[in-house]
């Protein structure tokens, strides 16, 4: 969920040169240019020309590069929020990367929404077109890889046919898995200090399935996935077809928690220049160092490892500490989730505002990454890019981008969005800081339609749409149901959760509080669960203490 950084000359820049640009910036307001105030500086190998080399992530000059960086989730559920006109949680985003840089970060992992990408699946829902979701996150690459910052960008969200992506698949889907690499990395292979991350936590039991995929649901190698797959092998294939030679990481199974079976399965390359990405969360099976030693380290002696998420969700940062510190030993990147102000009560949130102030969790990462010492420490000059598109318009943003390439995305499909940052119990995706809702409407009448959406051995998904069948709006949330099987919620997204004693309460969150009369909620409370025996769904639903029918 996390990126590096790479070098660039306008990072040498003296005090001598910089005040008299200060001064034309000024003079030039009509063009909305900010000048960002610079970030204590660390020293820092350039991070243009990444390649594999062994087990060791190079620069063009040769040197060792190592990723401590952040997730900047929110870019793969804003978009299938209906009304919203911008495309990262924070509409200011650009001006958040002095914050980052402060922390010593020196790679963004950027979680994508397959559909909003592509322009799919009446995707983006939001207040802007496919183009505009590109275009801000062009800008936003560049932006990052100018000021010295590795980016790695990630398929997060996906759905098969005309589902919309507001979660991932245990797989990427056939269908349009392949357009988006294409696309994406036809707009990105210029830049190399951009890397691919082609899925984001696979969870297929099968790791043929992972690497080869299935034709049509339900097909051997993928026996008990309910649509056609594409396995890594295709998409690494997709991706140098474009001649993109850009790095690729591939998570493992589990929720990229199991590297286990990496190098038998690892994918043919060409350039050889592929790089095993495993999550580690104190919520997951392989979160000890005995696991780590067994089955992690085995893979870091053959090819590069980047730990692509970690964190843990008891906003303390002891679990981290003691990952940060094997990982340090095995020279293995990390990046942490995630870089939003969710707030700890809803997964590992490093930040409670974007201008970096950290969390008790973040705290932690923070003096980690500073005793690193990887990070370049200083922006240059950005242009304000618009972030409230005129209906009917997409705005283009002119860039400064240093000696970075600027890529031109190519239009593709879109799909509906689901913040997932880890599988395994991770952030939910939150826009800002979640305010305290001012509850209306609590006489409305509902209806909650709650769907299994995948189930494995002790583990299952599930989404609960919400509509309001009354004639006044509903105007914050809450839900409450329980389960008759002691099934347990480990993950949830587009909503915070508390349950006790079988009975779940799940209430909205900044972005998602209001639904209109005969309106069904466009961001929908999903997770992922856990049951032993059974799990049957449950039967009685009560919204903001009124009993919902259900279908």
């Amino acid at each position: 969920m996390n990126v590096l950084r790479k070098g660039n000359p306008l990072l040498k820049r003296k005090r001598s040169v910089l005040l008299p640009l200060l001064a034309v910036v000024l003079t030039l307001a009509t063009a909305s240019l900010i000048l960002r105030s610079p970030a204590p500086a660390h020293a820092a190998v350039a991070i243009s020309g990444l390649h594999v080399s062994g087990n060791q992530l190079l620069n063009g000059s040769g040197q060792l590069v190592r990723l401590a960086g952040v997730n900047r989730s929110s870019a793969e559920y804003s978009c299938n929020s209906g009304g919203t006109s911008n495309v990262f949680d924070d509409p200011n985003n650009l001006n958040d990367i002095p914050a980052l840089l402060s922390w010593g970060v020196n790679a963004v992992r950027i979680p994508l929404n397959e559909d909003c990408w592509l322009g799919i699946n009446g995707e983006p829902s939001a207040n802007y077109t496919s183009a505009f979701y590109q275009q801000q996150i062009t800008a936003y690459v560049n932006q990052l890889t100018a000021d010295n910052v590795i980016v790695i960008l990630d398929l997060h969200w996906n759905n098969s046919g005309t589902n919309q992506a507001n979660s991932q698949e245990p797989m990427p889907d056939l269908d349009h898995a392949p357009t988006f690499w294409t696309s994406v990395a036809t707009a990105f292979k210029a830049n190399s200090s951009v890397i691919f991350d082609l899925y984001n936590e696979p969870y297929t039991t099968s790791w043929s399935c992972w690497l080869n995929g299935a034709p049509a649901a339900n097909t051997s190698p993928c026996i008990g996935l309910g649509f056609a797959a594409v396995g890594m092998q295709v998409l690494v294939n997709t991706v140098r077809a474009t001649g993109a030679t850009n790095p690729i990481m591939l998570g493992g199974l589990a929720y990229s928690n199991d590297i286990s079976q990496w190098l038998q399965f690892k994918p043919t390359d060409p350039l050889n220049n592929l790089i095993a990405s495993t999550h580690i969360y104190n919520f997951n099976t392989c979160s000890t160092t005995t696991c780590w030693n067994a089955h992690v380290a085995p893979v870091a002696a053959q090819v590069p490892v980047v730990a692509g998420e970690i964190g843990e969700n008891d906003c303390a940062h002891g679990f981290i500490d003691t990952l940060m510190s094997w990982l340090d030993a095995h020279s293995i990147s990390y990046l942490a989730w995630s870089w939003n102000p969710y707030n700890c009560a809803s997964g590992p949130s490093l930040i409670s505002d974007f201008s970096g102030t950290p969390t008790a969790y973040g705290a932690g990462y923070k003096a980690h990454l500073l005793a690193l010492g990887l990070g370049s420490g200083t922006p240059t000059l950005t242009p304000t890019v618009p972030t409230t598109p005129t209906s009917g318009t997409t705005p283009t943003p002119t860039l400064t981008v240093g000696s970075t390439p600027t890529p031109t995305p190519t239009v593709g499909t879109t799909p509906t969005a689901i913040p997932t940052p880890g599988r395994t119990p991770t952030a939910t995706p939150t826009t800002g800081i979640t305010p305290t809702p001012t509850r209306s409407g609590t006489g409305t009448s509902c209806n909650i339609h709650y769907t299994i959406t995948s189930q494995w051995q002790g583990g299952f998904g599930a989404n609960i749409a919400i509509t309001n069948t009354g004639t006044t709006a509903i105007n914050g949330w809450t839900l409450q149901f329980s389960f008759a099987n002691g099934q347990t919620i480990t993950q949830l997204w587009n909503g915070t959760f508390t349950q006790a004693s079988g009975v779940v309460t799940i209430t909205n969150i900044s972005y998602n509080g209001s639904i209109a009369p005969g309106a069904t909620l466009s961001s929908t409370p999903g997770f992922n669960g856990a049951w032993s025996s059974s799990n049957t769904v449950p039967t009685s639903f009560k919204l903001n203490g009124v009993t919902c029918s259900t279908t």
